[in-house]
């Protein structure tokens, strides 16, 4: 790995009348992660995004979940895009493609991203049944939306077939994170150099 690689680090901090989230993030880690959002269903899903992207993360966060979810879950993707946006700095040397099939029980996801800097964000994901205790897997949707936005991703997401809604979730997260982590290691082959013909991701 390249010199200027070696500390891909964020420290990020977002404060709204309706969150308060404070999350570091080491994209060369080995999958350490200590999370306390409030939402136990989320924090579980941040835990193992982190386990299988060998990242480092750290996020603690109090938000009005005695109203809805809502708005915790979004600025979380919110503030984990803007974290790998600023980890990844000029993005030199980064493989920018990712893409992952995995199965999950009866469950199987596909995920592709681009760290083109252009988001786009494409979710074809209808589980039959969308509850995990009282948590509603559809607000995924809006985590990763606002981790397209924030980070400036083309991400994609298809469930290509599943039942159990914490298959259907896992599946999404493992897959979101093994994609990412081969976006965004370093090819030493193109390690001083931006992968795009135009000299510049935008």
């Amino acid at each position: 790995m390249a010199e200027n690689q070696l500390e891909r680090r964020s420290e990020r901090k977002r404060t709204t009348k309706e969150t308060d989230i404070s999350l570091s993030l080491c994209l060369d880690g080995s999958g350490k992660a200590e999370i306390d959002t409030g939402i136990p269903f989320v924090d579980h899903m941040l835990d193992l995004f982190a386990r299988h992207g060998l990242f480092d993360l750290t996020v603690t966060a109090s938000g009005d979940i005695a109203v809805d979810y809502h708005h915790t879950v979004e600025d979380l993707g919110i503030v984990l895009g803007e974290a790998f946006k600023e980890a990844l700095g000029d993005k030199k040397g980064i493989v920018r493609y990712g893409f992952f099939l995995l199965p999950m029980d009866e469950t199987l996801v596909r995920v592709a991203l681009d760290l083109s800097n252009r988001p786009l964000f494409v979710y074809k994901v209808e589980a039959p049944v969308l509850f995990v205790r009282d948590f509603n897997i559809a607000l995924f949707k809006e985590f990763f939306q606002a981790f397209a936005n924030s980070c400036g991703a083309n991400l994609h997401l298809c469930l290509e077939y599943g039942e159990e809604p914490h298959h259907v979730a896992e599946a999404l997260f493992k897959g979101f994170a093994r994609a990412l982590d081969m976006a965004t290691r370093v090819d030493p082959r193109q390690a001083d150099s931006l992968p795009s013909t135009k000299g510049l991701l935008t």
